[in-house]
């Protein structure tokens, strides 16, 4: 019986693992970046409002976007549009949108 509640303990912590690094789609990804690109320049990194301080995303470490996207929408971090936008993103769409930036050339 021991074996048994040890081997079911080690599927539950496999699959919270397989689960935590769970890769986003980058394709759906790729669709959703529309509304990024305005402001953060993804194509070709230029920016399309030159005199405001916006960092570039394209090429971004994952986890960072990922990170910086759930702050924004648990309201740890503060800006009106960034708080707009990852409000209307569920956790899986922020994964998508993760896995794009983070995969496009610096």
């Amino acid at each position: 019986m021991k074996r048994l509640q040890l081997l079911g303990l080690a599927i539950v912590a496999l699959c919270v693992t397989a689960g935590a690094h769970a890769e986003g789609d980058k394709a759906h990804g790729r669709e959703l970046v529309y509304t990024c690109a305005g402001c953060h320049g993804v194509d070709g990194y230029q920016n399309v409002y030159p005199s405001y301080n916006v960092p570039h995303i394209a090429g971004q470490n994952e986890q960072y976007i990922i990170n910086a996207l759930h702050a924004y929408k648990n309201g740890e971090r503060k800006h009106p549009t960034m708080t707009a936008q990852a409000e209307s993103l569920s956790d899986k769409e922020i994964a998508d949108v993760a896995a794009y930036l983070s995969s496009l050339a610096k």
